[in-house]
This record gives C-alpha cells, sequence and structure tokens, in this order.
C-alpha cells in the first residue's frame, strides 16, 4: 500500500507541476504607436523622403509627437549629442545634411521613434522557479528605432535600426535556492 500510495503522490505532483506552468510570471512590453509590426514600422519609415518631405507630410504619415504617443522631439543640442559623442567626432565628420542642420541651431530639430512589442515568457518547473531554484525566460518581440532630422521643418536626414525578430532565452540556476541572494549587515555582530 506504501508503494501505491507514493506512486499516486508522484503523478499529481507530476500533474500540479506540468499544469502550473501557465501559472509562472509573463511580462508584456509594448510602446503605445499605431504600428503592430517591425515591417509596418519600417514600411512608414520608408516613405519619408529626405530634401523633400515636409512636417506636415510626416503628420500625414503618423509622424507627429504631438498627436501621437512616444515619439520624441530632440533639440539641435541633443542631436549634437547623438552626431558627436566625443572629441574624436568632430562636425566636419558628419553628413553634409547634419551639418547645415546643426549650423542652423534652433531650426535644427529632429524625432526619435521607438516602438516595440516584447513579450517574456517564464516557463520550467513551477516548483523550482517559486523556490527560486530555477527560472526559464522566453523573450521575443521586436524593437524598431527611428531618427528623423529636420532643419526647417524639411526632413533633411533619416536613420532606421532595431530589431526586427527577438528570440531571447535565460536559464538562471540558484543552487542555494530562496537562501541565494540573502545579504549579511556587516553592521550586525553575531
Amino acid at each position: 500500500m506504501n508503494r501505491m500510495l507514493k506512486v499516486i503522490i508522484g503523478i499529481t505532483t507530476g500533474l500540479f507541476t506540468v499544469s502550473c506552468s501557465n501559472l509562472l510570471p509573463t511580462v508584456k512590453q509594448t510602446t503605445d504607436s499605431q504600428w503592430v509590426s517591425y515591417e509596418d514600422a519600417k514600411r512608414s519609415f520608408d516613405r519619408i523622403m529626405p530634401g523633400k518631405t515636409t512636417v506636415a507630410e510626416l503628420k500625414s504619415l503618423g509622424f507627429d509627437p504631438f498627436e501621437k504617443p512616444n515619439i520624441r522631439l530632440l533639440n539641435y543640442l541633443e542631436i549634437t549629442e547623438l552626431f558627436i559623442p566625443n572629441a574624436s567626432i568632430q562636425l566636419v565628420d558628419l553628413h553634409p545634411d547634419i551639418q547645415t542642420c546643426l549650423k542652423a541651431k534652433s531650426a535644427c530639430q529632429a524625432y526619435e521613434i521607438a516602438p516595440k512589442d516584447i513579450n517574456s515568457l517564464r516557463y520550467g518547473n513551477v516548483l523550482l522557479d517559486v523556490f527560486n531554484f530555477r527560472k526559464k525566460t522566453r523573450t521575443t518581440g521586436w524593437k524598431f528605432q527611428g531618427l528623423i532630422v529636420l532643419n526647417d521643418n524639411l526632413v533633411v536626414y533619416k536613420l532606421e535600426g532595431g530589431q526586427p525578430n527577438i528570440l531571447e532565452l535565460e536559464d538562471k540556476e540558484n543552487p542555494l535556492g530562496p537562501f541565494q541572494n540573502i545579504s549579511i549587515d556587516p553592521n550586525i555582530s553575531i
């Protein structure tokens, strides 16, 4: 009978562990924007033509920091910090349109966009996760980064980057489980 009880407890524990994996935390980070994917943001960004696109046209394309969320407006000092982060880069090293823009001072501004959709899902053994012995996380999603430089309400330069396809796996093991991060106050004498 003792053997049968062990089998039942083992099966119950196994089923509990497997069925409760959906009880592990998940995290979703989304920057509110009109774009639902990296490709969608890139398509909109590709329609911007330096030397031709105006601020009014940017608004119609969805790039308006005053109406659309999460578009950062940069002044010429912030643009200077982006393009000349240290003394090894000089103004003459930059694209001619950026040079002209920075010389225009207050007429030079930029829009910085960084929409993203990132999902983190914990998976694995619930008991090991809950008691901090082992935490497994799978992160997926995308990030788009774009910079639109304007001089006198005309786009003069644009730059894009980002990660179209994010897949990160993290497997964190703590041999001491819940005691792994305990710190002892050096002011306490034992």
